[in-house]
């Protein structure tokens, strides 16, 4: 497992992450038996979405023993009328039950607590108005939560989020959104602002792995609009989680799993080889790509002067708000610098994507080795 900084929280978190939304309605054993082969394989990020009694405590059951070893998020907002799921903006409702959930899990805080689905710019502001988001803060500051997080669709509320000051933000990130707009700014901002990024649906619900078929992905697993597509014929879990893994500021991922085999099909990533992580000839697929865009893919190595030209174009993407005293560290470490390019051209040539790649190695050069 590899892990990644939370943004600015301290905790480090496995780029694979449990989605739970799918576990709901398992039978305890199978709860049991995901959690446990996920935290063993060192799966360490949990997202605890709904409040159902059956729900958590099929979680207590299978986190019994394990609640050191997990960051777990829990969503503040996310109730229940008569056995089914409802979002509340009810402060007293909210708080009522953030407790039961802490409660039923045996537990004595979380992690993070999520303000839960804010939909769009007027429920951003509804959050705040009605006190919801001050609760979320109360809780941190009670010690019943460590950091304040939020979950939305909207990468214009994610991104005011993020400058206000919030710990997490929860967005949707895939393929099917990849030129979705304000969605790379969005990122850049949580990368500049220290927020950590958690991706989920890194598969759009599913619909992305529907191979060969044509599907309508909906908005709300888009975060965009809905996309009528074409899935291509050959589309793995392994790419889509690479795909997602490989954008700027994004420190873990979520993906939903209903079982050991789903859970398996997931883990495969952490084995997989740099051939089977390869998503550059998928992005093709997806009309929405724009070419110029640099995917970090690195088809465009080996470099004559071994510069690691994916990361250092990562990197001038996360600057592009800012450079970050992290991001110049990061970029500090590198064995080989942007000011190291011949400007040979090699790169430009194997570049799936008409990056430009000699035009990026100056920027970086321009950005992170000022001379004085």
């Amino acid at each position: 497992m590899e892990y990644r900084n939370l943004g600015k929280t301290g905790l480090k978190v496995g780029v694979i992450g449990l989605g739970t939304e799918y576990l709901n309605k398992q039978p305890q054993e199978t709860v049991i038996s995901v959690v446990r082969k996920a935290i063993t394989t060192g799966v360490n990020y949990i997202d605890l979405v709904f409040s159902f009694s059956e729900y958590l405590d099929n979680f207590r059951a299978a986190l019994e023993g394990q609640r050191e070893k997990v960051v777990l998020a829990v969503h503040l907002g996310s109730g229940e009328k008569n056995g089914q799921y409802r979002k509340t903006r009810s402060v007293k409702e909210c708080e009522e039950i953030f407790s039961n959930v802490l409660s039923r899990l045996d537990i004595g805080y979380a992690d993070i607590v999520n303000v839960h689905f804010v939909k769009s710019r007027k429920q951003y502001e509804e959050v705040l108005s009605k006190g919801v988001m001050d609760l979320a803060h109360q809780l941190k500051q009670e010690k019943r939560a460590k950091f304040v997080g939020m979950s939305t669709h909207d990468p214009f509320v994610a991104a005011q989020a993020a400058e206000s000051g919030i710990d997490v933000i929860m967005i949707q990130v895939n393929m099917a959104n990849n030129s979705m707009p304000g969605r790379n700014e969005m990122l850049a901002t949580c990368a500049r602002e220290g927020v950590g990024l958690v991706a989920m649906k890194p598969f759009a619900g599913g619909k992305l792995l529907q191979e060969n078929r044509t599907v309508n992905i909906a908005a709300y697993q888009t975060g965009w609009k809905s996309v009528k597509k074409k899935v291509p014929p050959r589309i793995t879990p392994v790419q889509c989680l690479n795909y997602v893994l490989s954008q700027v500021g994004v420190s873990t991922t979520v993906p939903g799993v209903k079982n050991v085999e789903e859970l398996n099909s997931i883990l495969a990533f952490l084995d997989a080889t740099e051939k089977e992580k390869d998503f550059s000839g998928l992005l093709s697929d997806f009309k929405e790509y724009v070419t110029g865009e640099c995917v970090y893919c690195n088809h465009c190595l080996p470099c004559p002067s071994r510069i690691d030209i994916g990361q250092v174009i990562q990197m001038v993407d996360t600057a592009q708000q800012g450079v970050t005293k992290a991001l110049q560290n990061a970029y500090s470490t590198l064995d080989a610098k942007a000011s190291d390019c011949t400007e040979c051209g090699a790169c430009v040539e194997r570049c799936p994507f008409d990056v430009d790649i000699i035009l990026k190695m100056r920027k970086a050069a321009t950005l992170f080795e000022k001379k004085d």
